[in-house]
């Protein structure tokens, strides 16, 4: 009686408020993960674009490689944890992977590493690309594995009799999701912005990836902490094995009998009798009937998920200053967050009622179709976009031509001929042409020094007489720069423009004779400024979030209403490749499609996905509506279960549906 008080006394100290204290460090875990994970991705594709130097198409390319690896491995995650490790340990095991990866990838942005000659750039590119490339392959394994584990391991802690409070888990630990995300999205490009370096001053992505990187080992440490409270359950099997050896009997059984002297059955599957259950042959027949819906669905993903590539980076060619506060093409993310937590209570609460008392049948597969047909609408307003902000770039040149940049520093107008008989005649202190593309989403100036000594200027080189400096990336806003030569110095100060580039011509005027030589500056504006606003994005951004709530949270309701309780894992499985196969095939079309103009490849999705929408319109019209536990119930009669025991056993499979049914309402509205 003792040792029972004891042990009694011990399980109320790990309770707090009616909820197991080890339900804590899960949902700080979570919090913390999910901050690493989504301010890592926030800024990665700048970091392709302008730290790697990699093309639009490239830093698209490898970005979705990235995201279709973290939806592919949580199926590896869930096998692990189901056949071998269990939960527990494989969620400490791949969150070292991940935090490995997480420090690796931070690494790899520190330019000083390779910068010998210390002009900011990195000397050996191979070194960060490879470092970078193991980083987030660990990244991948780790936020994949680690994925399907740990909502199921927070609902492990709670016993049967705490349905309440196992729902209310799940609201807070989806919140913190949500809330993880938002606030890294908005946080790690202010991060990205700031200047560091040991010997140079550039843009600080290693500050940008490392707190993501502080953040997972929080989060490792974190849940290591609370080990001694969890409940540890062993490995139970994993299901989507059995699935995966029924259908594979039932291929080669069939392929073995496939004469015409056997008899023709019902369906392809029931070729597994011989060796399987009647009632997960049944199972399985549920499932394949969904997953055959999930054929068109990848396309909707592949739209979905641009907007961490071409959409940010279509963001980088855009002014970003909302009045007093300054918005970066990364940050522009954050719009999804928000409109999900706006949208969600909105459409559930007001408008899939509304639609219902007007008498419409607006069922599943009919919702998830529209939110399809909205995605399509938001890649045509992103073209729209980009038509707006093509108006707005300067011709450069092809990859058969050059363009040459011609200054003139004299005192006269000159006269200058390009063989064979191009004639440009050139003002005093006038410029003739451009150079080269530079990237838009920052902005360059180059100094020319007509001065007849060498000057000095503030965060620059020493120039030569009648040399140039290289074109130097400054931040938007108003910047000083103090000229120098000697003990003579003045101060130049411009406000520049988002995206802008420019060049600036200091005459050839004696210190001696002009101490305000700042003042005689000639500013040749080589690009102007960014001018299309990025709240010209908020309508794609809205269309696209409108299309997600109706597209995907409808989708994993329909597909949990749709197959037997104990394949619901085999239906994440499903619904995660349908992901991946979508950023896939975005890195086809990135790598292979070379459309001229990125408008008309943004049309390209929409209407692709509009053909799409339509095949899904119609394998939606001939799909019929069953009722899993009605049809587990018909099996198990034929398997001569007593009638009182099938009863009792289909209450109690109801009771615990309608359960399910209520906590996935929860997860599905905070996701």
């Amino acid at each position: 009686q003792h040792s029972s008080a004891i042990k009694k006394k011990k399980e109320e100290d790990m309770f707090c408020c009616g909820y197991p204290i080890s339900i804590f460090f899960i949902v700080v875990n979570e919090f913390c993960e999910r901050f690493s994970y989504y301010g890592m991705r926030a800024v990665l594709v700048l970091y392709f674009r302008y730290f790697l130097l990699w093309d639009d198409d490239l830093a698209t390319s490898i970005y979705h490689a990235f995201v279709a690896l973290c939806y592919l491995t949580p199926i590896l995650g869930a096998i692990i944890a189901d056949s071998w490790l269990g939960k527990f340990k494989t969620i400490i095991y791949l969150s070292i992977v991940y935090a490995i990866g997480q420090v690796t990838m931070a690494i790899s942005t520190i330019h000083d590493i390779t910068d010998a000659n210390r002009d900011g750039t990195p000397d050996n590119f191979t070194f960060h690309i490879a470092l970078s490339m193991l980083g987030l392959i660990l990244i991948a394994l780790g936020t994949g594995g680690i994925k399907p584990c740990v909502a199921a391991f927070g609902g492990d802690q709670f016993q049967e009799h705490q349905s309440r409070q196992l729902n209310t888990f799940f609201s807070v630990f989806y919140l913190c999701i949500n809330a993880g995300s938002l606030l890294s999205t908005l946080i790690t490009p202010v991060l990205r912005a700031q200047e560091c370096g040991i010997h140079t001053q550039q843009q600080c992505y290693p500050l940008a990836f490392g707190v993501p990187a502080v953040l997972m080992v929080i989060s490792l440490v974190v849940f290591i902490a609370g080990s001694g409270m969890y409940v540890k359950t062993d490995p139970e099997g994993n299901i989507m094995w059995s699935v995966c050896k029924c259908i594979g009997f039932a291929i080669k059984n069939r392929f073995r009998h496939r004469s015409s002297s056997y008899p023709k059955r019902e369906h392809w599957m029931d070729w597994a009798n011989e060796k399987y259950d009647k009632l997960l042959i049944a199972q399985i027949k549920m499932v394949l009937k969904v997953l055959f819906l999930y054929i068109p669905l990848p396309m909707f993903w592949t739209l979905f998920d641009q907007k961490g590539s071409r959409w940010t980076l279509q963001a980088t060619t855009m002014s970003g200053d909302f009045v007093s506060i300054l918005i970066s093409p990364d940050q522009m993310q954050t719009v999804n967050p928000i409109l999900i937590l706006t949208l969600v209570p909105i459409m559930d609460r007001l408008i899939f009622p509304l639609i219902q008392k007007c008498g419409l049948n607006f069922s599943p597969l009919k919702r998830m179709t529209v939110g399809m047909l909205f995605a399509a609408m938001a890649f045509v307003s992103a073209a729209l976009v980009q038509i707006e902000i093509d108006k707005t770039l300067p011709n450069f040149p092809s990859s058969s031509e050059s363009q040459l940049k011609v200054v003139n520093t004299y005192s006269t107008t000159l006269n200058v001929t390009i063989s064979p008989n191009e004639h440009l005649l050139i003002e005093s202190f006038g410029v003739q042409l451009h150079t080269s593309k530079h990237t838009y989403s920052t902005i360059s100036c180059m100094f020319v020094n007509g001065y007849t000594a060498d000057l000095n200027i503030t965060n620059l080189d020493s120039i030569e007489p009648s040399a140039t400096t290289n074109y130097t990336l400054v931040n938007q806003g108003k910047r000083d720069f103090v000229l120098r030569h000697g003990e003579q110095w003045c101060e130049f100060s411009r406000k520049f423009g988002f995206g802008a580039s420019y060049t600036f011509l200091i005459p050839s005027t004696d210190f001696l004779y002009s101490p305000d030589i700042c003042e005689s500056i000639t500013e040749v504006e080589d690009m102007k400024p960014n001018s299309v606003h990025m709240a010209l994005q908020i309508p794609q951004y809205f269309l696209i979030t409108t299309g997600e709530v109706m597209f995907s949270v409808t989708g994993l309701q329909f597909s949990y209403s749709q197959a037997p309780k104990n394949m619901k894992s085999v239906l994440q499985a499903g619904w995660l490749c349908t992901n991946a196969v979508g950023n896939i095939i975005v890195l086809i079309v990135a790598e292979l499609g070379k459309l001229p103009k990125q408008w008309a490849e943004y049309l390209l999705f929409a209407s692709l996905l509009v053909a799409v929408s339509i095949i899904f319109s119609i394998m939606a019209y001939f799909y019929t509506y069953i009722d899993p536990a009605e049809i587990e119930a018909q099996v198990r009669k034929e398997q001569g279960l007593e009638p009182e025991e099938m009863e009792k056993e289909t209450i109690e499979m109801e009771e615990k549906d309608e359960d399910q049914k209520n906590e996935q309402g929860v997860k599905q509205t905070k996701i």
